[in-house]
């Protein structure tokens, strides 16, 4: 029988009808006639089973209490395979999988818990014995640059690097020093144990066969040195890629995004790419596991890795193939970034809260540091951790809004959207403002706005994949407001600035639009402050009538609340404005004054 054969048999069996497939190591757990089995992918013992003599090694360790199965692909004829060497030798304790695992059990949860401790154990002694006797991966090739500038470097690559595999796919990025990872780009053997392959189906399956390997010596580092050696290496990954699986598809096979999940820098360590950031921090995590393996092995042997046919009939696999069909439908924001400022509070924490819920990754950043990790903490709970970081923000100091554009960077790889929502207002009489109120709204919202687009842009024009602005302005942008003229001045500045940097993002695919709401109480840190008294005063009501005040002179008779605006954002942010650039729209009920003309 067939490997699909059995599993439709196995759909019998299921007393849950409602139950997932079962796993296809179902099998092995099935033919092996002990009440408890382990089955599992320890670094030592894949060390063995990818050692050139593997077999000779595995009989000096264990002697006859392990067997070895040469490489299978898991399914029935592995299983079958496992069951027969256990029912023939009672005295076995382990099965070792050629370039794949271990096998362990025993008649009680404990003694199968002990049994795999000590087969991995013995593994693990073994090799740090043999260890010290050479240098691993043939000593060091490269001396390392200080985490300094690894850093310097890795924030102003990173987003070029993002570009450059997300031209299918957008991707996310996790960069990755720590030291073994450090120990092997720099290594002299480092770039030819990487071409070798991956050591396993359970990691191929998260790192491909094959790393991108960028070999540039860390002493001649450069941003411009590495761009050049990026481009040249990942147009030459995607055609060994192409190559790969053509030479081993067959009729219904699709290919698969052909760029690579490692890449390997001498220097500056891994970056590792997935749909999320979670994916891609599990690719870095298997490949840590993959630098571990070839040390093992190479350090007792030499390491052999899976063939290319044998990673193929793995990841092009039917039953490898049906669990990307369980998997649920990406949602609108999802594979994006999102960089949203005065995130703490009303509109920007509806936008967060709003774009989290699209699958977005969304960068809390907010002057109140303290409101902006409580906002990431909500989110969090709701749609798990890691995806949305909370950065302390004052958008008026350039070093800070550099600053956090770099941290966004190192987290996700680069962005995909930036909201310029931070705000603040005051309200007099022209003959009664300050230039210290002039100044201050005008850092603020003109500056401010200014160093975060201009930020935004810079990342977004080095990936080269396009991406979306917006500008939450203020229906003053358009219609003058009693005693608020520094305000609606900075407001008017916001708007046109949006439709210059739209002209300059045009043939980028960079699109920047503005919307402009008014009267958005609720939830505001704005108008819990003296805003409320001075718009009330302005139009001669008490602070209590205000929003009655608002609703009643919209054309439409409504409030507006952020989640309105939090709509119209979604839209600039999701494909569905692909088309549209330098516009504005307005959230504001319908206020005659501020139509657009």
């Amino acid at each position: 029988m067939s490997d699909e054969e059995m599993v439709e048999y196995l759909a019998h069996c299921l007393v849950d009808l409602n139950a997932k497939r079962p796993s296809i190591d179902t099998l092995i757990h099935a033919f092996i006639d002990h009440a408890h089995i382990d089955h599992m992918h320890p670094d030592a013992v894949i060390a063995i089973c990818t050692a050139k003599h593997g077999r000779e090694i595995m009989r000096e360790i264990y002697g006859d209490e392990a067997a070895r199965v040469d490489w299978l692909r898991p399914g029935f004829a592995l299983a079958k395979q496992c069951g027969e060497l256990v029912q023939q030798n009672p005295r076995l304790k382990a099965i070792l999988l050629g370039k794949h695992g271990l096998v362990t059990w025993g008649e009680s949860s404990k003694e199968c818990y002990k049994n795999t401790i000590s087969i991995i154990e013995q593994a693990q002694h073994y090799i740090e014995r043999n260890e010290k006797r050479k240098k691993a991966f043939g000593g060091l090739r490269y001396r390392g640059l200080s985490k300094k500038d690894r850093l310097s470097i890795v924030g102003e690559i990173l987003p070029f690097i993002r570009g450059l595999v997300s031209k299918q796919k957008r991707t996310l990025l996790h960069y990755d020093d720590r030291p073994d990872v450090l120990e092997f780009v720099n290594s002299f053997d480092g770039k030819r144990l990487s071409r070798k392959g991956a050591s396993c189906p359970d990691h191929l399956v998260s790192t491909k066969l094959y790393p991108m390997f960028v070999d540039v010596a860390p002493s001649e580092m450069s941003v411009e040195n590495l761009r050049r050696a990026l481009v040249k290496e990942t147009e030459k990954y995607v055609k060994s890629y192409e190559s790969y699986f053509n030479a081993n598809r067959n009729s219904q096979d699709v290919m698969d995004d052909p760029y690579p999940r490692i890449i390997l820098i001498p220097g500056l360590g891994m970056v590792s790419t997935g749909k999320d950031k979670r994916m891609a921090k599990i690719s870095s995590d298997i490949y840590h596991r993959s630098i571990a393996v070839i040390r093992g092995a190479t350090a007792i042997d030499s390491y052999v890795s899976m063939t290319p046919a044998e990673a193929f009939s793995v990841e092009y696999w039917p039953l490898e193939r049906y669990k990307l069909t369980l998997q649920p439908k990406e949602k609108e924001l999802s594979r994006r970034v999102a960089f949203i400022t005065g995130a703490a509070s009303g509109i920007g924490k509806a936008i967060a809260h709003r774009f989290a819920q699209e699958g977005a990754h969304v960068v809390i950043a907010d002057l109140n540091a303290t409101g902006a990790r409580a906002v990431a903490e909500e989110i969090q709970k709701v749609h798990g951790e890691g995806k949305t970081p909370a950065i302390p923000l004052d958008v008026s100091d350039e070093e800070n809004v550099v600053r956090a554009f770099r941290e966004t960077v190192l987290e996700f790889g680069g962005i995909d959207i930036v909201v310029s929502n931070a705000g603040i207002s005051a309200a007099s009489p022209i003959d009664e403002t300050s230039v210290e109120s002039w100044d201050r709204q005008m850092d603020v919202l003109a500056k401010g706005y200014f160093l975060v687009s201009r930020e935004g842009f810079r990342v977004l024009k080095s990936q080269g994949i396009g991406g979306s602005i917006i500008f939450i302005a203020s229906k003053n942008a358009v219609a003058s407001g009693k005693n608020a003229s520094v305000y609606s001045a900075a407001k008017a500045a916001e708007l046109h600035l949006a439709r210059c940097v739209a002209e300059e993002g045009g043939a980028l695919g960079i699109r920047v639009n503005t919307i402009c709401p008014d009267a958005v109480i609720r939830g505001s840190s704005i108008w819990s402050g003296k805003w409320r008294e001075e718009r009330a005063r302005a139009y001669g009501i008490r602070p209590d009538q205000i929003e009655e005040y608002y609703r009643n002179r919209t054309i439409l008779k409504v409030s507006v609340f952020p989640e309105d605006v939090a709509e119209a954002a979604l839209f600039f942010a999701s494909d569905r404005s692909s088309k549209t650039t330098g516009a504005m729209l307005t959230v504001d009920g319908g206020v005659s004054a501020a139509f657009a003309r």
